[in-house]
């Protein structure tokens, strides 16, 4: 952003250079309405002329601003300050005399200053007078930039950061092989504490099978993948470990059934839905 302002100073000194710094003759305009901002017509001021001193007023802005927020807020100003009192060569003169200081070169924004006749009485540019009196006042944000400025590389980073967080792909989840004995019989209703009696009577084939699971799979979905590996209906699948009967919403890591554990599945023979 200096490095702009640096180039936008030195155009306005090669104008200011041709226009205002030629003469340090002006005319002074009617009173009118004046505000903070706007400069104030007042009696001719006489008094020490300062030298322009080397400042960087600190200020901060209400909220965390950006470099071309803090720009518009400059452009803003400087384009509607010549509407109030003042003369607009001196507005310019000040705009670049601003910039060249900002730019730390305060040797041409000295030459700025009194190529147009602009007395300061503190050194500073925050108050000046031209040659008819006119009082002239700019702001800290004209001068320098906020202490809580946001510069647009860090905040493009900030989201360049953001976006690639959100494009990595969620950890790949760590599978193994499940091992599953199918075992056939039929359906008869058993009490609760007779479920682990179920897994033995019932058994008239031990053929195992193996499906990719991870621990956080739930039996529903480890049974959709039997039934596509074996084509065995889901409501023919009963799912059993250590004597328990497995619901669909039970998850492997809430069950603790790890890799080398084998889990019994009864297949009914009877092709009707079993309520878990």
């Amino acid at each position: 952003m200096w490095q702009a302002n640096c180039r936008r100073m030195h155009n306005l000194a090669d104008w200011i250079s041709g226009t205002v710094m030629g003469g340090c003759v002006g005319r002074s305009r009617m009173d009118g309405q004046g505000s903070a901002r706007s400069s104030t017509r007042t009696k001719k001021r006489g008094g020490r002329n300062e030298p322009l001193k080397k400042e960087r007023p600190k200020w901060k802005s209400e909220y965390p601003m950006m470099e071309g927020q803090l720009r518009s807020k400059r452009d803003e100003f400087w384009d509607t300050a010549p509407a109030f009192d003042g003369r607009k060569e001196i507005w310019d003169a000040l705009r670049a005399a601003a910039l060249a200081a900002e730019c730390n070169d305060l040797e041409l924004a000295q030459a700025i200053v009194d190529g147009a006749c602009i007395t300061l009485p503190h050194g500073s540019l925050t108050e000046s007078y031209d040659e008819l009196g006119n009082r002239y006042q700019l702001p800290a944000y004209t001068l320098a930039p906020p202490v809580n400025l946001i510069s647009e590389t860090s905040s493009e980073n900030k989201v360049s950061d953001s976006t690639q967080k959100q494009a990595q792909p969620p950890p790949c989840r760590q599978e193994f092989q499940l091992r599953v004995r199918l075992s056939t019989g039929e359906k008869h209703p058993v009490s609760s504490t007779e479920l682990h009696v179920v897994q033995i009577a019932c058994i008239s084939s031990g053929n195992d099978v193996r499906l990719t699971a991870s621990m956080a799979d739930s039996i529903a979905e480890l049974k959709k993948q039997l039934e596509e590996r074996e084509e065995i209906d889901v409501t023919r699948q009963r799912w059993f470990f250590s004597g328990k009967l497995l619901t669909d919403k039970t998850r492997l890591q809430d069950a603790k059934i790890q890799k080398d554990f084998v889990v019994q599945v009864i297949v009914n023979m009877n092709p009707q839905d079993i309520a878990n």
